[in-house]
């Protein structure tokens, strides 16, 4: 079994929490560099009470800087704010360290970074050299990367769910309109009004109407995985749970779609996936089956009313959504079994 020395960068963070408890049950991971801004000289467990008992719940976490978190580290997660990430990247890469970047500053053009993020691209060379790390669909690609931009909690089930229908000429690519759900740790753990307990409880709120950054992401997974180019209208909701996502995506159907047909095409898309579970014609996804765990729940119908195929995709915005996809591509990014150290079991009821 090889060993890796690993960063973990946002450290402080839910997601960066996550990373550090499933990579300590990995038998060649092993976390040398824990990295954060608002928590610096902090230790682990300070900071993650629940991650106390683990070896490194006594590591200080320390500024993120690339020269010294690439001397201790053959790979860095990155989970840090947008931007951050393509600042701090490069001088990982240019150094040999591997990067799996969490935040969205490498899955898209660079074009597209002022209008949807903000900001000017710092390290556009970079971009064409990631790889976008959705093991199901671009598995293929990933061994030996040294850069991977891990995909949004979001576009996730709405790629995997729509990208087999599109292939196959089920659906058309567009106009395709989703609804996102998702728990409060997915707005990230610095407090806002949106997330006091006292705004969130029994609401369920909309946010970044029409211009989330995910929804490009959408659009350019789909047409990565299809060769189709969609147009994507996305409306995402805060709803009150802690964690867990849930997409609803619309599509117009062709003539000769059914349930049972658009079934059969998710499940013989995923049949030797271990992180892909297609619920049965008549059966629902349910975002708590998934917590904790590394799998994503598909449905698929067929409104023959209105021509429409509904597509629905459950997760663990944390896990499958997070830490655990980027766990995932660590695997295959360095050969080794994609399942090692996920788990597949929700943590429920």
């Amino acid at each position: 079994m090889i060993h890796v020395r690993v960063a973990v960068l946002g450290a402080s963070g839910f997601a960066g929490g996550e990373l550090i408890r499933l990579l300590d049950a990995h038998p060649s991971a092993e976390v040398t560099f824990l990295g954060g801004h608002g928590s610096i000289g902090k230790t682990l467990a300070e900071v993650h009470p629940n991650l106390a008992s683990l070896a490194v719940g006594t590591e200080i976490l320390r500024e993120p800087v690339g020269a010294g978190v690439a001397e201790m580290a053959d790979v860095a997660f990155c989970s840090l704010p947008h931007g951050a990430s393509a600042e701090l990247a490069p001088t990982l890469l240019e150094a040999g360290t591997r990067v799996i970047d969490l935040a969205g500053d490498f899955r898209l053009p660079a074009s597209a970074y002022p209008d949807w993020y903000g900001f000017e691209h710092p390290a556009p060379d970079w971009l064409s050299k990631a790889v976008y790390g959705l093991p199901e669909l671009f598995g293929e690609q990933l061994p030996g990367a040294q850069l991977v931009a891990n995909p949004g909690c979001f576009p996730t089930p709405v790629i995997l769910g729509l990208a087999p229908l599109l292939s196959a000429g089920l659906v058309e690519p567009g106009p395709i309109h989703v609804d996102g759900k998702t728990g409060l740790s997915g707005a990230g753990r610095a407090a806002s009004e949106a997330t006091l307990y006292a705004s969130s409880e029994e609401s369920v709120r909309p946010y970044r109407v029409p211009r989330h950054q995910h929804t490009p992401e959408m659009e350019r997974g789909l047409e990565l995985a299809t060769g189709f180019t969609p147009g994507v209208v996305f409306v995402p909701h805060l709803v009150p749970a802690v964690r867990g996502v849930v997409t609803t995506a619309y599509a117009p159907l062709t003539s000769c779609a059914t349930t049972e047909v658009l079934t059969s095409c998710l499940v013989d898309a995923y049949a030797r996936r271990p992180f892909v579970r297609v619920m049965a014609p008549g059966e629902m996804v349910d975002s708590k089956r998934t917590r904790g765990s590394n799998v994503v729940e598909l449905q698929a119908v067929a409104d023959t009313r209105t021509g429409t195929a509904v597509v629905i995709g459950a997760l663990d915005n944390l896990v499958k959504g997070a830490a655990g996809q980027a766990i995932q591509n660590f695997n295959l990014v360095l050969g080794l079994d994609e399942a090692t150290a996920l788990p597949t079991l929700a943590v429920y009821p």
